[in-house]
């Protein structure tokens, strides 16, 4: 196993990651998700995948002078599911959108005004089944700077960029768990600072991790 490095320049890590990512779709047969969706019999997470409402997530990297950074937001605290949880800009793919890229884009336009002339995809990682049904594709892209931000505080309650260097350092992977309705759910957690990345948005960057270093 090859681990990420703990600092790396943005340049060699772009080129990294392009060399290791396509925006060839991913196979269902490499899907990831919360332990205890793919921990079920084959024929329950069939069913399950079966179920789940396709979305998409943006995972964005930024080339900045102290290095690469990744772009999360915090959702806002009056909505009804995650509310107030680091998350990637993203959502439900609707009829209209042709296919995640397209919905990723959109989304972070509608929930923090990314421009999408400032969005250059170029990955797509596997399949993510949420444990609140939902099948995600992760889109990666480079954002280029400069750019501008106009928040959608109905959906979103702030944005950050993180350190790609930390979260991409092994070291700071945390295996945690707890009981949620009567089962023991295990989720990766990365506390960066006073932020705590944790559940679908952790098990994303973990599988990106993977994709790239091992």
């Amino acid at each position: 196993m090859n681990s990420a490095p703990v600092a790396a320049s943005s340049s060699s890590f772009l080129a990294h990651a392009r060399a290791k990512l396509s925006l060839a779709p991913q196979s269902s047969a490499r899907m990831r998700g919360d332990d205890h969706v793919v921990n079920q019999h084959e024929s329950e997470l069939a069913t399950a995948l079966a179920d789940a409402k396709p979305a998409a997530v943006l995972v964005g990297l930024i080339e900045r002078p102290e290095g690469t950074t990744v772009l999360l937001t915090e959702r806002a605290t009056h909505l009804r599911s995650h509310s107030g949880q680091v998350a990637f800009p993203g959502g439900k793919i609707d009829p209209d959108d042709n296919g995640p890229i397209a919905a990723a884009l959109r989304e972070a336009e509608e929930e923090i005004g990314l421009a999408r002339a400032h969005v250059e995809p170029f990955g797509l990682l596997d399949p993510y089944l949420s444990g609140s049904g939902y099948c995600i594709v992760p889109v990666v892209a480079e954002i280029h700077a400069p750019f501008d931000l106009v928040i959608n505080h109905h959906e979103v309650a702030g944005v950050f960029e993180a350190p790609f260097a930390f979260v991409m350092n092994p070291a700071n992977h945390q295996r945690q768990s707890r009981e949620w309705k009567g089962v023991i759910r295990h989720f990766y957690a990365m506390p960066w600072e006073n932020k705590y990345i944790w559940g679908v948005t952790a098990g994303i960057l973990r599988n990106l991790y993977e994709r790239l270093y091992i």
